[in-house]
């Protein structure tokens, strides 16, 4: 079950499964401030950052309903976020609508390039030598992009170019992900960033 509430460029969104529980607050208009609590705590310092560097608020909550495993709560985390950022945006009108950022951490860069276009479509190219990190399976970090980009109909090329460590690796991924949707989602006009008029 998915409930909705909209106002503005803000959007609250509960989702309720047999597994997982989430109640996701977002404010596209913020200052990076955030309160996460997923039961996950690696996702949750991503998702920090990740709100962080795109300068969104929220808050993000997650009730584990039963026991699975990380793929789960990464996955409806994802789902909420993503249909949260979609809800918000609305019709689209000024918003930039393109973006990229690269971003290095000690050893590591990642590069992320985005474009709000109403078609979702993910390509993550991203290597782990672990297989968790914080409880997390590395394969799922890549899965929340992908998720999120389906939810929230956008395109999102992510790429982690090089580095040794792997939470430098998918920290930098985030911080890159959270700058290119902070800037593709500011309103910088009033239209909407297409020739065909509608998004």
């Amino acid at each position: 079950m998915l409930r909705l509430d909209t106002v503005g460029r803000r959007a609250v969104v509960e989702r309720r499964t047999n597994e997982v529980e989430v109640k996701l607050e977002l404010d596209l208009d913020g200052s990076g401030i955030s309160r996460v609590s997923t039961g996950l705590p690696f996702l949750d310092h991503l998702l920090e950052t990740l709100i962080g560097f795109s300068e969104f608020n929220a808050i993000i909550s997650v009730s584990e309903v039963k026991k699975v495993d990380d793929h789960h709560i990464v996955e409806d985390v994802a789902i909420a976020f993503g249909t949260a950022m979609q809800r918000a945006l609305g019709e689209k009108v000024g918003i930039r609508r393109f973006a990229s950022a690269m971003v290095p951490m000690d050893d590591s860069l990642a590069l992320v390039v985005v474009d709000i276009s109403g078609r979702p479509y993910a390509v993550c190219n991203a290597s782990f030598r672990r297989g968790e990190i914080g409880g997390i399976a590395t394969e799922n970090i890549k899965h929340f992009i992908s998720t999120l980009a389906a939810s929230a109909g956008i395109t999102i090329h992510a790429h982690v170019l090089y580095g040794c460590n792997d939470h430098h690796k998918a920290e930098a991924l985030f911080k890159a992900l959270g700058l290119a949707l902070g800037s593709a989602t500011r309103v910088v006009s009033d239209r909407v960033p297409s020739t065909k008029g509608v998004l």
